[in-house]
């Protein structure tokens, strides 16, 4: 780390005022805190992170130095390598920051296949810890036991289930997925009888005494009543009247238990969906239309996923997958984080995907809904796309992803963005030449309160090079301020456009500008320094000047760090009273 980013992260914690969840200040003016295997343990099984040692969070990160930093790096690499399991490589260098010396530690994400990292001297349930917020929480023994599984392929899906054969199929079913197979993958199903394809396809696999036994994964896919062998796999639905749960008097509006294979406990639970959802209008080009709250899109994949990538492991069979519905949301939950290298920040990206349940996916790929030509999955990756793709363009927002280790969550929020009284309010700033992105970040932001990049690219579909150009057009028109930099930067509105009732006052800066230039010529670090205003609000300016002729260009080029600009002589084009909008 260079001492400008140690800089970058003392200036955002200083900001927010508080630890963040990849950043760990410590004084450590006795030496090692005993804590720090508790953060090195939860960085290490998270995302990564950064330990940094001298600073005092109590004292708004004011730099108290450390006694001897050079034996603390000593004792911290020895720490990592000796007292973890498996050992840590942290990059570990002291700098000089304030006047202090500190020390920072930048602590790796391990390999799925590594986790859970662990303290030796506590053990491996004991000791493993995961960093939720800006503290290290401990993982339950069946989270250690979720993060185990992920160092390799799980096979609950391919064990045969005792006591279940064919007869406890769907005869129709059966035959319409050996006729598909036989099809559709000639290679491997063509020349095979019956029995062969439903073994091949591990529909069927052989018990301890050598005779079939239909899997785990047939008997979802395809089972008459799989919940006579595993009553909590199942789903269960409930419309809450309220957005905080039951309440004493009126409960439910709606709860139901569905059963039953995949693909109808799928359709049945969009069928409950559907009929609990009410219709809303919404603005479509020069109208408006009447649409359902969710898209239907967005539903299937996320009962879908709920369902098939499930936690199938013994210890989590007892739970089901639970849809709840609020007035101001739709929750799905399933037992089981993501599996493998997938992560909540690629979620969505091209070409990244992993199947807990590879066989269970792999049958019902073969596998059509009840009623329809559309199988249950596709099993390439683009559920999630899908998703995003159908609630962006209802004018949504983008679901809300938690991964919790032993379990995973998406919730819907119910709220069209663009709605007719929002996009009043986005003609009210006067500001002309937003993008739709634009229109829809201000309307998230005036929501929800703040974005990063990565929302703004879920709610838009734009790449990070175009959400971050955006983004910090609208830092520049001030209509939004930024807290933070780089991968810590967060936007919120300013705060003369947070009220919702009456016309915001626009801010035209060209006055100011013209007053701090005078008769000099002036660079816009300058300028930036005797306004008080921000570099991309004084760039975005200047342009507005250079084309209109209040300002011209001293010698270097505008992309010069070293341009100054100077008051033409003529008038300037714009009056006191009226300015035009920039655009």
């Amino acid at each position: 780390m260079l001492d400008g980013e140690l800089s970058e992260i003392v200036d955002n914690l200083r900001v927010i005022g508080a630890d963040i969840a990849d950043v760990e200040v410590k004084k450590a003016l006795g030496g090692l805190p005993k804590s720090l295997r508790e953060t090195i343990s939860a960085f290490a099984n998270t995302a990564g992170g950064i330990v940094i040692l001298g600073l005092d969070e109590a004292q708004g990160f004011s730099a108290t130095g450390l006694i001897d930093a050079a034996k603390l790096a000593a004792d911290l690499g020895s720490m990592c390598s000796e007292d973890m399991e498996p050992p840590i490589r942290p990059l570990v260098k002291i700098h000089t920051f304030e006047g202090a010396q500190v020390l920072v530690a930048e602590i790796p994400e391990l390999d799925p296949a590594q986790k859970p990292c662990y303290s030796r001297g506590a053990g491996i349930t004991k000791g493993s810890y995961i960093r939720v917020g800006d503290g290290d929480r401990r993982l339950s023994a069946y989270e250690v036991q979720v993060m185990l599984s992920s160092r390799g392929q799980p096979r609950e899906d391919e064990q045969g289930v005792p006591g279940v054969g064919l007869d406890n199929l769907d005869a129709a079913g059966v035959e319409a997925l050996v006729a598909r197979l036989r099809t559709s993958r000639p290679y491997a199903f063509k020349d095979l009888d019956r029995l062969a394809v439903l073994r091949r396809a591990k529909v069927l696999v052989p018990g301890d005494d050598g005779k079939d036994l239909v899997s785990l994964a047939g008997l979802l896919a395809l089972g008459d009543y799989p919940q006579e062998h595993f009553p909590q796999l199942r789903v269960s639905f409930v419309h809450y009247p309220t957005g905080s749960g039951p309440t004493s008097s009126e409960r439910f509006l709606d709860n139901v238990t569905l059963e039953g294979p995949i693909p109808v406990m799928v359709r049945d639970s969009l069928a409950a969906i559907r009929r609990n959802m009410s219709r809303r209008a919404v603005i479509a080009g020069a109208g408006r239309q009447d649409v359902w709250e969710y898209p239907e899109t967005a539903l299937r994949e996320a009962v879908v996923n709920a369902l098939v990538h499930r936690d199938l492991s013994p210890s989590a069979r007892g739970t089901q997958v639970q849809i709840e519905m609020y007035p101001d949301r739709l929750v799905i939950r399933n037992a089981g984080g993501l599996f493998g290298p997938v992560t909540i920040d690629s979620l969505g990206e091209e070409g990244i995907s992993s199947a807990r349940n590879a066989t269970l996916i792999k049958i019902l790929e073969d596998v059509p809904l009840p009623g329809e030509t559309r199988t249950v999955c596709e099993n390439r990756g683009s559920g999630i796309r899908s998703m995003l793709d159908s609630l962006r363009a209802a004018g949504m927002s983008p679901p809300q992803f938690t991964d919790k280790i032993s379990s995973f969550l998406v919730a819907f929020p119910n709220h069209t963005l663009l709605s007719e009284e929002t996009i009043s309010w986005i003609r009210s700033l006067g500001e002309r030449g937003l993008t739709d992105g634009q229109c829809i970040a201000l309307a998230l932001l005036r929501d929800e309160g703040v974005l990063d990049n990565r929302t703004y690219r879920d709610a838009t579909g734009v790449d990070s090079r175009v959400a971050t150009g955006e983004l910090q057009d609208l830092v520049a028109r001030e209509l939004i301020v930024q807290t933070g930099t780089r991968r810590w930067a967060r936007y919120q509105l300013a705060q003369r456009h947070t009220s919702v009732k009456g016309r915001p006052a626009r801010a035209d800066r060209r006055p100011e500008l013209l007053a701090a230039l005078g008769d000099e010529s002036l660079s816009r670090a300058e300028l930036v320094a005797r306004t008080g205003l921000s570099d991309q609000t004084v760039r975005r300016w200047l342009k507005i000047m250079r084309d209109e002729g209040a300002v011209e260009l001293v010698g270097d080029s505008p992309k010069s760090i070293h341009v100054r600009y100077r008051r033409t002589r003529q008038e300037p084009l714009f009056g006191p009273e009226s300015p035009p909008s920039p655009t």
